[in-house]
């Protein structure tokens, strides 16, 4: 194995995995991976193993987990089917090389490049547009030991609003046409759009929005739901993958 890529401090579980690995905490990024993989058990048989890291500790920041992803940041997907191993950092990159090399029907894609282009456009949006302010109306309104109130007030406009992109998109507001799913034609098709989304989406409570603020968007929380009652989704955010004590 390259010396550049595991070192002597680097977890057993993670230098000596075979295959797919997952280094994760089950965080909303975390999940995203955690649900496509899950996605893709059920369809393809796909093993991998997973890694668990306390980000709580910074074990993200130690040098075995930099080399991986010098950003220092979960998740981290490692192919070790190539060689050298492969390391991929960034969720949205995680899940579109998943897409590629995992899911070889496109269940959880598009043939059309139309479709496969909006599909793109989501995904983006939400990495881009939404995580970065929900991940701060988070950290000001949750776990700031000082409490700001225009940084607060700030990103749960600006993560509300972002919230109203995705509900025009699913009321079909300007088409005419609702949508069960955020890309594909029609009604749209569950895809990596969505699973790149959900994890944040879904945890609107604990970042603190109440049941008012969530009332103008009706189409995005039945989103919610529907997502949610997928089995592979339930596994992707459930008890496999708590924190080992």
């Amino acid at each position: 194995m390259p010396q550049s890529l595991y070192i002597e401090d680097t977890p057993a579980s993670v230098k000596n995995a075979k295959g797919l690995h997952l280094i994760t905490m089950s965080t909303p990024n975390g999940q995203k991976v955690q649900i496509m993989l899950e996605e893709l058990a059920e369809k393809y048989g796909t093993e991998w193993d997973t890694t668990f890291v306390n980000i709580m500790s910074n074990d993200q920041k130690k040098e075995w987990f930099l080399r991986l992803n010098p950003n220092g940041r979960i998740p981290v997907l490692v192919d070790n089917t190539q060689s050298p191993p492969f390391a991929v950092m960034e969720t949205s990159a995680e899940l579109l090389y998943l897409l590629k090399f995992a899911d070889k029907d496109d269940v959880f894609g598009f043939k059309d490049e139309y479709e496969r282009s909006q599909a793109l456009q989501w995904l983006f949006f939400w990495h881009g547009s939404g995580a970065p302010y929900q991940g701060q109306m988070n950290h000001f309104n949750k776990f700031a030991k000082d409490k700001i109130p225009y940084a607060i007030e700030r990103f749960k406009n600006e993560t509300l609003r972002v919230y109203g992109v995705l509900e025009i998109q699913l009321s079909g507001k300007f088409t005419g046409e609702p949508k069960e799913y955020l890309a594909g034609n029609g009604k749209g098709k569950y895809s990596v759009a969505d699973i790149g989304t959900y994890p944040w989406v879904k945890a609107w409570e604990f970042s603190g929005f109440s049941k008012e603020d969530m009332e103008p968007f009706p189409h995005l929380l039945k989103w919610i739901d529907r997502i949610a009652a997928r089995p592979a989704v339930k596994k992707g955010c459930g008890e496999k993958y708590n924190m080992p004590k």
